[in-house]
């Protein structure tokens, strides 16, 4: 086979409709490359970039000779709605340089899938849309998608195919890149796809999202017994419930080599997820009860020690990884032997360094903050240790890469030690309590700003029956009767519980 030339870059974010813009600067302290700097990233031992590119650009590698055109990638985690400028700036480039490029015989994209911006309601829709009109409709496009996506007619319509994640904590992402190239290949030889697109009115709740075991490990576990010989790809995407917008709902893609294929099996996988909707509540323990769980682990050694899983202010979520419900709760009970982290304060840890290790001071959390859940709290702290924040994630979904948690520090509060960073990340890996020299064997509590993800890189310590997911305010809680949905279409499970739906006969969208 000729060498291919195949456009690599992407877009990633995951939009909470009620959290604040996510700016440039947001963008750059995580990861935004182009051209060169991306392959000279892209072929480090510690890279920055997307966990799908990488894996789609070793597994092109490794099965022959290719051409990588890098494009622009930037990455976010999750935030609010993508500042309209900078967007426009990603457009742009992307737009350049995949027209500075020449021709390519495909592209692969590394998305998230549930971004909005503050004036586009469908940003990964309309990137897939950009480059379709750019390369033509001969020229395959894959992209990746995260389970959350919410996922547009126009992003199924721009796009040869889309390959959403199977896991959830998503340790998974490397293999999809794999899967993505190993399908390009197949296209290179000739194969050529359909693609079936069901919606439905169903935004499940993030806690009732794991995929190890649960209603949505079932769904996708029916979705992957049902493939045979012909379907390429069942990608059964719960969205993002927060994410308040138009697309806001459970997707199912199916993309095959025979449309009746697809459309058959699309519309299965989607009869059943609504027989299933009520599997998928919220079921969270009151902040009362978890403080009483916390003291008894203070009190008595002998129990095993918990985790305590602030999923109501998930960074990854769009959460500011800053509200102090939990922290305050727990120091006023008396709770000791405990460490909360990551917690996002940039002035406070700004001061902390400045104190330096061993002083003592009182510790004002959220001064400058001026969202609605970040109230401020203040406490007698005394400096642990202090860190520029560079460090490599050690287990979890982003094991093995390049962390930049900025200046950061961790403090003593009596008895709970909270480890404080300038950039926003979710609590999904040890190092970011490791970094400071805590040893989380020897905690009695443990408290992470995370939704799901913490559950890969603290398995070894925690297991599920030591997790308590604790239910308090925040901009990511899974309780989602407390937020005023705008945009989002109605009626929608479980918003409006008592509605009925069912499939109708030109329902499926098929391409």
């Amino acid at each position: 086979m000729a060498k291919k030339r195949v456009a690599i870059g992407g877009f990633m974010l995951e939009s909470n409709g009620h959290s604040p813009v996510a700016m440039r600067a947001e963008f750059e302290a995580n990861v935004l490359l182009e051209g060169a700097a991306m392959l000279a990233d892209l072929r480090t031992r510690e890279p920055r970039s997307p966990v799908c590119l990488q894996g789609f650009y070793d597994a092109m590698n490794k099965a022959g000779d290719w051409e990588p055109v890098p494009l622009l990638v930037t990455s976010a985690g999750a935030s609010g709605p993508v500042d309209q400028g900078f967007f426009d700036y990603v457009m742009t480039r992307t737009k350049a340089l995949l027209k500075e490029a020449g021709k390519v015989d495909a592209v692969f994209l590394s998305q998230h899938g549930a971004a909005t911006a503050t004036v586009d309601i469908d940003p990964d829709g309309k990137m897939f849309a950009m480059v379709r009109e750019m390369v033509g409709p001969g020229v395959p496009i894959i992209a990746t998608l995260d389970l959350h996506a919410n996922v547009s007619k126009l992003m199924v319509d721009s796009t040869d195919v889309l390959v959403s994640y199977l896991c959830n904590p998503h340790t998974d992402m490397a293999e999809r890149g794999v899967e993505s190239a190993e399908i390009l290949h197949r296209m290179f030889r000739g194969l050529k796809t359909h693609a079936a697109f069901v919606k439905l009115p169903l935004i499940p709740p993030s806690t009732s999202l794991n995929t190890k075991s649960g209603p949505y490990a079932d769904l996708i576990g029916y979705g992957q017994s049902k493939k045979s010989p012909g379907v390429v790809n069942v990608s059964v995407v719960s969205g993002f419930s927060l994410g308040d917008t138009p697309k806001n709902g459970m997707s199912i893609v199916v993309t095959a080599e025979s449309a009746a294929q697809a459309e058959t099996l699309a519309r299965d996988i989607a009869d059943k997820a609504w027989k299933m909707r009520e599997r998928f509540v919220t079921r969270l323990t009151p902040l009362e009860k978890a403080t009483e769980l916390a003291l008894s682990r203070t009190r008595d050694p002998s129990l095993p020690s918990l985790i305590f899983a602030d999923v109501a202010d998930n960074p990854g979520g769009g959460g500011r990884g800053n509200t102090v419900f939990i922290l305050e709760a727990f120091h006023k009970a008396g709770v000791k032997g405990a460490a909360l982290g990551p917690f996002y304060d940039p002035a406070l840890a700004r001061e902390a360094i400045e104190r330096g290790v061993g002083a003592e001071f009182e510790a004002r959390f959220n001064r400058d903050e001026t969202q609605e859940f970040s109230k401020p709290y203040a406490a007698k702290a005394r400096v642990l240790a202090v860190s520029d924040g560079l460090c490599v994630a050690r287990r979890g979904i982003q094991a093995g890469r390049t962390l930049d948690l900025g200046k950061s520090a961790a403090v003593d509060l009596g008895g709970i030690v909270v480890t404080l960073i300038s950039n926003r990340h979710q609590g999904h890996d040890p190092i970011f309590f490791e970094l400071f020299g805590i040893d989380l064997r020897k905690l009695r509590c443990l408290i992470v700003k995370s939704r799901g993800h913490f559950r890969a890189a603290f398995d070894n310590i925690f297991t599920d029956d030591r997790i308590v997911e604790v239910d308090v305010p925040g901009l990511t809680t899974p309780v989602l009767t407390r937020f005023p949905y705008r945009q989002a279409p109605r009626p929608i499970f479980p918003l409006d519980p008592d509605m009925q739906w069912s499939l109708p006969a030109r329902e499926t969208h098929v391409t």
